[in-house]
């Protein structure tokens, strides 16, 4: 079954890609969610022609989103947490702290795009590393610095 996706889905594609996907998966999920619809030879055409018109308006994002990707690789973040006297962070440093760390820089970086190198391990004062999607083209890595609040 080939449907279109109507928002990005992890795993499978991004808003407006034509992907196939079992039958049950289609009916029961994506489309009741208003995630996906069904690919016919008429919204294929509608898509073809919305994607026409949207490309121009993609490639001005896109080198916005590889701006803001080489600006970010070369600061170093702060992260301000509560650290206890050994230098251990009481709980763990989340994308949601990554991504007002980056807001408060200037720069807009949903977090659901941010996903932490080795996360588990985000738990003294240092510096990491974070995997950052800007745009479905662009991904970048951000050095991120974990601080005494």
């Amino acid at each position: 079954m080939e449907v279109i996706l109507k928002q990005d889905v992890k795993n499978l594609g991004y808003k407006d890609d034509v992907v196939k996907v079992r039958p049950g998966y289609g009916r029961n999920f994506l489309i009741p969610k208003g995630l996906a619809a069904v690919a016919t030879d008429s919204t294929k055409k509608v898509l073809a022609e919305t994607v026409k018109q949207r490309a121009f308006k993609e490639a001005k994002i896109k080198a916005a989103a590889e701006t803001t990707a080489a600006k970010l690789k070369d600061m170093i973040v702060k992260v301000g947490a509560k650290v206890g006297e050994s230098g251990k962070i009481f709980g763990s440093v989340t994308s949601v702290q990554l991504a007002d760390a980056i807001k408060k820089l200037g720069y807009d970086v949903d977090r659901k795009n941010i996903e932490i190198v080795d996360a588990d391990n985000v738990k003294t004062v240092g510096t990491y590393t974070a995997n950052v999607r800007f745009h479905k083209e662009v991904t970048g890595t951000v050095s991120f610095e974990v601080v005494q609040e």
